[in-house]
């Protein structure tokens, strides 16, 4: 089984290169599952219930997200009746959504999203490690899905600043999940490898939108920010926009992974 994690989604140039690009990366690498990051996709700050929708069309199964998902307010009364969008699972209890989605992937393999943010540099959560723990046991819980027997393929999007954290993370599950990936920092990391137990692991998979910025953002109001200090609107960048992401091979029988690889394209 193959899977394709598209790194943090941002803006305009990031949606583009999504719907311009992602079946035919789909066909190339032949692709059955398509994971993406998308709390960067509206403007560089959250999405709304109208890119979810547009997402998902251009042909991502479930989107994760990060400490940005809850930034539009109409996302919030969206989340009850998309499964497919998901916030961390460590988030306060009674947050709006879920941090694990269960489905089924285009070869019919069951498969599971589970989505966690880090503590160190962030806003304050729950401790991840103990939500992994929670949620892979009520994953185990589930049996059968749909008749395809139990869940093996598990990813992980680990959404995190410091990467002392997400090493962590990687070496507590490993074994345990197919992969965790990084998000969040918008910096793809060259660290990519199957650990030890069979857990593929990338410290980050880095940024899809324009790389001839700030991680996303217009470079010279980021520069002037960092000269003056002083409160400035961000907007999104412009040019070289690239979709950066991780190809996964994965065994169906065992969930762990064969292999991990980067991909890096850029809009034509």
């Amino acid at each position: 089984m193959r899977i394709l994690f598209i790194g943090d989604i941002v803006g305009a140039p990031g949606r583009e290169i999504v719907r311009e690009e992602l079946e035919a990366a789909r066909a190339e690498h032949a692709v059955d599952l398509g994971i993406a990051n998308c709390e960067n996709a509206a403007a560089g700050f959250g999405i709304t219930p109208k890119l979810v929708e547009e997402l998902l069309e251009a042909g991502v199964e479930v989107l994760s997200g990060g400490n940005h998902i809850y930034d539009r307010k109409e996302i919030l009364e969206y989340f009850p009746g998309q499964p497919r969008l998901l916030r961390p699972a460590n988030f306060a209890p009674g947050s709006p959504g879920g941090g694990l989605y269960v489905g089924r992937a285009k070869n019919g393999v069951p498969f599971a999203l589970l989505n966690l943010q880090g503590r160190v540099f962030m806003t304050p959560n729950d401790c991840p490690f103990r939500a992994a723990d929670r949620e892979l046991e009520r994953l185990a819980k589930l049996g059968p899905v749909n008749g395809a027997g139990p869940v093996k393929i598990v990813i992980v999007d680990f959404h995190a600043e410091a990467t002392s954290e997400k090493q962590a993370m990687g070496w507590y599950l490993d074994g345990r999940v197919t992969a965790v990936i990084g998000t969040h920092t918008h910096v793809t990391t060259a660290d990519e490898r199957v650990l030890p137990k069979g857990s593929a692991y990338i410290t980050d998979v880095g940024m899809t939108g324009p790389h001839d910025s700030v991680i996303g953002m217009d470079r010279q109001a980021m520069v002037k920010r960092f000269l003056d200090a002083l409160p400035a609107r961000f907007e999104v960048g412009e040019g070289n926009v690239q979709l950066n992401a991780v190809l996964v091979d994965a065994d169906e029988q065992t969930g762990l992974a064969r292999s991990i690889s980067r991909l890096c394209l850029r809009l034509t």
